[in-house]
């Protein structure tokens, strides 16, 4: 997968671009972030601005973008963060952004690896070393990790943030749960949905699961007192510069692009078609996570409503890139944890065990293929293929979610059953 990114699919966008004559530069989705977070805190400038962008293009592309070029990259690469986020890059502005970048990717690897211990905290699994070091090479060799970890992608960070606060949740640590996912809210779109059920999930039992909203509470104000201290009035301009990123780059959800692929619906009836779809599977698991509110920390059922929330996430977050994908972490595990339905009667769950298994493993099948074209065969024909590992990128969730869900409603039902059994 590694080899694929670097030599193939790098290659055919290094390729492209010198045919359209579209700017390289440095590529990294954490140069806007370190570039606003270290004007703004070194020289008070406003990191919203349209002259931070400009510095900001200069590095990641090369070179200011020009309207007038029709080839030019749409994407603006403004900072669209909320401005708090200057305070986890602050310990970064003071060094050179070559060294930040060399630094940055290998504490995503080291993060990354580390969440699936983190997950199996939360699942309540116990693995062995070698399956578990296993899993994390898995990971690490998923095209999601590999994207995030080559662009230097924020979203690891938040993926790793949000693990870290589910295991504190499920081992009771619970103020500390709420103050890793209030830090996780700088890419706010990743962690609404898990913070809303969580939120449900303490009030549910206030007396004993307060300490995560106090947690979430303390670290929030902290955050957004800082900001308005740095920058006062920020929230007004971290709004219009969502707007106008979603203006620029256009992006689609997950749903919006198979509504396209699969019903060739576009534009505004395909925007439309895609948001009842994400009614529909939002309330499809509403019954499910209302009556699992109640659940302890620690139990089966708290990981499973976890692993539904963050596929949730992939599905509905306006963004489809594939990067995401490592919030799927949870729910993969579930399903590979709870395989039992491979010797189950229902021939419809197998099949979609089998489904899931075919789009998970596509993306190495694809890869493997590449690199042996690569090898045995033509460079250039390999560089054709560059798209082979992304053919089942936007089914895979939502399989994935369709398995968990499923087999939520079918632990549900198991246990109204007994219960009804015992009375």
């Amino acid at each position: 997968m590694w080899f694929y990114a670097d030599r193939i699919l790098v290659g055919y966008q290094v390729a492209d671009a010198a045919a359209h004559q579209r700017p390289r530069g440095n590529l990294s989705d954490l140069y806007p972030r370190w570039l606003g977070a270290r004007e703004l805190l070194l020289h008070q400038r406003n990191p919203y601005g349209d002259d931070i962008t400009v510095e900001i293009q200069q590095g990641y592309y090369g070179r200011a973008l020009d309207p007038a070029r029709a080839d030019d990259p749409k994407d603006r690469q403004g900072f669209a963060y909320p401005v708090y986020v200057v305070f986890v890059l602050a310990p970064l502005i003071g060094f050179p952004f070559h060294a930040v970048q060399i630094f940055f990717r290998w504490l995503l690897v080291g993060l990354t690896g580390a969440s699936v211990w983190l997950w199996l905290k939360v699942l309540g699994w116990r693995l062995p070393a070698l399956a578990t070091s296993a899993a994390m090479v898995l990971l690490l060799g998923s095209f999601a990790a590999v994207q995030g970890i080559k662009l230097q992608q924020l979203t690891l960070l938040v993926a790793v943030l949000l693990a870290g606060a589910a295991a504190c949740v499920a081992n009771g640590f619970l103020f500390c749960g709420g103050g890793l996912l209030a830090v996780a809210t700088i890419k706010p779109q990743l962690a609404w949905i898990l913070l809303g059920w969580l939120l449900l999930w303490a009030v549910s039992d206030w007396r004993a699961r307060r300490g995560f909203v106090f947690g979430f509470g303390f670290v929030m104000a902290l955050l957004l007192a800082g900001a308005e201290i740095v920058l006062p009035g920020w929230l007004r301009m971290f709004v219009a510069a969502v707007g106008q990123y979603h203006g620029y780059t256009q992006n689609q959800s997950v749903l919006e692009v198979m509504v396209d692929e699969a019903l060739g619906l576009t534009g505004r009836a395909g925007h439309i078609t895609a948001e009842i779809l994400a009614g529909m599977v939002t309330l499809a698991c509403l019954p499910v996570l209302w009556k699992w509110r109640h659940q302890r920390e620690g139990r089966p059922q708290f990981g499973y409503a976890v692993a539904l929330l963050l596929a949730l996430t992939v599905l509905l977050v306006p963004k489809s890139a594939p990067y995401n994908q490592v919030l799927l972490l949870p729910a993969i595990l579930l399903l590979v944890r709870n395989r039992a339905p491979l010797q189950e009667e229902s021939k419809a769950l197998r099949f979609g065990y089998f489904v899931g298994g075919c789009l998970l493993g596509w993306q190495w099948i694809a890869s493997f293929s590449l690199t042996a074209i690569y090898f045995l065969g033509s460079r250039d024909r390999a560089l054709q293929g560059w798209s082979w590992p992304f053919f089942a990128t936007f089914a895979l969730p939502i399989c994935l979610f369709v398995l968990i869900l499923f087999r939520m409603r079918a632990d549900t039902r198991g246990q109204t059953e007994d219960l009804s059994g015992a009375v």
